[in-house]
């Protein structure tokens, strides 16, 4: 009903609204935690990369990042006033839980947030994404580390505000061979992870679609808790992760079941 009112942009930029959609699950659902309602891509507007949403499609930037130049005009700011809504939706969040329930917040790893700089918004090959990695890594490589630093220091800005969890999103690790997700996916995130450790809670990292490769993730990330996608049986890497609480891997088609059928798929 919001959203035939409102864009994602004004929910997300707007914190009443951005609250109201927050706490309806936690009002409607038995749920163990509130998430935050934003987007990975909120960052991008501060640094300069106008975007916006386009119906059946996606996120849509007006100037995508193809050239060591268009990587120097990036901006770094101060994610208390350039995100100063994000913060005030999570203090007006936490004001109506009242500690009933834990907030956690997020945002996107520096190898997500560039491909959807590159490229623009979605994209079937990522071809931009990849002619920038294999041949300018060190542009690719600086690209990464703005965006290492400025996803650190939002969190710890979300951290301040009051969440009381943080997830890492990178939607597009999948895409990455496994010779390639060290340099690309793994050390941007522990960076990340390093960074906010001293705030003393908990980090979960959702790096979708690696596959086997979940478990190299966590022995070098070591995250306080691993998402998984729903091609990850949870049984065999809870059986390799030693420990390690394991969050999702449910395949959301299951809702289509009828109710008993879906009982026995949990």
């Amino acid at each position: 009903a919001l959203r035939r009112k409102y864009s994602l942009l004004e929910l997300c930029r707007t914190p009443e609204l951005a609250t109201e959609v927050t706490l309806q699950p936690v009002q409607r659902i038995d749920v163990d935690a509130a998430i935050l309602f934003s987007d990975l891509l909120l960052p991008f507007e501060p640094m300069g990369l106008n975007f916006d949403f386009v119906a059946g499609e996606g996120p849509a930037i007006e100037n995508p990042v193809r050239s060591r130049d268009d990587i120097a005009r990036l901006k770094t700011f101060e994610p208390r006033e350039a995100l100063s809504h994000v913060l005030e939706t999570i203090r007006l969040v936490q004001r109506e839980l009242d500690e009933r329930l834990p907030l956690i917040g997020f945002a996107g790893a520096p190898f997500t947030l560039a491909s959807y700089a590159i490229e623009g918004g979605h994209s079937n090959n990522f071809g931009h994404t990849k002619t920038l990695m294999y041949n300018h890594p060190d542009a690719w490589h600086q690209l990464c580390e703005k965006f290492s630093t400025i996803v650190a220091d939002y969190l710890i800005a979300q951290i301040e505000a009051g969440v009381n969890a943080i997830q890492i999103f990178d939607s597009w690790a999948g895409l990455l061979p496994k010779k390639e997700l060290p340099n690309y996916c793994y050390i941007p995130i522990l960076k990340i992870v390093e960074h906010i450790k001293s705030k003393n809670i908990p980090v979960i990292c959702f790096p979708k679609g690696i596959g086997e490769n979940y478990i190299d993730f966590c022995s070098s990330v070591k995250p306080d808790c691993i998402s998984i996608d729903y091609e990850v049986d949870p049984k065999w890497i809870k059986e390799k992760l030693n420990g390690i609480p394991i969050q999702g891997g449910l395949d959301p088609k299951i809702l289509l079941e009828d109710k008993e059928d879906r009982k026995s798929v949990v």
